[in-house]
């Protein structure tokens, strides 16, 4: 099955987090890797955001993970295909930054990873969320979809789902 995604409504949903992290004040960070820094896009369109928006990273390889933080052993253990990678990253962004909510994404959009053949899996993709003290992870599967970008935005809406349900927005 393909499911189509309405990028409009996904960046309306986006706007709403961003307006209730404002009110709420609770910044917010994360370093991203399949979405390459689309969620960071998506949560500084609404106006206000540098209220709470502290920064990010896009961290498209291996290297750039470990030099903002993610342990190599954690990587090395668990393929940077995984939870355990995500919430790493959420952790080092967090770190890097002190917010309130730190978020990790990692994944593969619609191919296998030609550096990472024997661990990617095509459209499955890792979510950290740190939301002060407390760390989760999620594995999600997304439908084969027309483009990367189709990927990346699908990813945001399956993303922004996971955080209206955690922040109970």
């Amino acid at each position: 099955m393909h499911e189509e995604y309405d990028e409009n409504k996904i960046r309306e949903d986006y706007k709403k987090l961003t307006k209730y992290l404002i009110s709420k004040q609770l910044t917010v960070t994360m370093m991203e890797s399949a979405t390459s820094g689309l969620i960071a896009s998506l949560i500084t369109d609404t106006e206000g955001a540098s209220a709470v928006f502290k920064g990010s990273f896009v961290t498209y390889s291996n290297e750039a993970k470990i030099k903002q933080g993610v342990p190599a052993e954690i990587i090395d253990k668990n393929t940077v295909y995984s939870k355990e990678t995500a919430k790493a990253m959420a952790k080092a962004a967090f770190d890097t930054y002190n917010t309130d909510l730190s978020i990790g994404v990692t994944g593969t959009m619609g191919n296998t990873d030609p550096a990472n053949p024997e661990n990617s899996v095509p459209g499955q993709v890792h979510f950290g969320i740190k939301i002060k003290e407390d760390i989760y992870s999620y594995t999600v599967s997304l439908d084969a979809q027309s483009s990367r970008f189709a990927y990346k935005i699908s990813a945001a809406k399956k993303l922004y789902d996971i955080l209206a349900e955690l922040l109970e927005i």
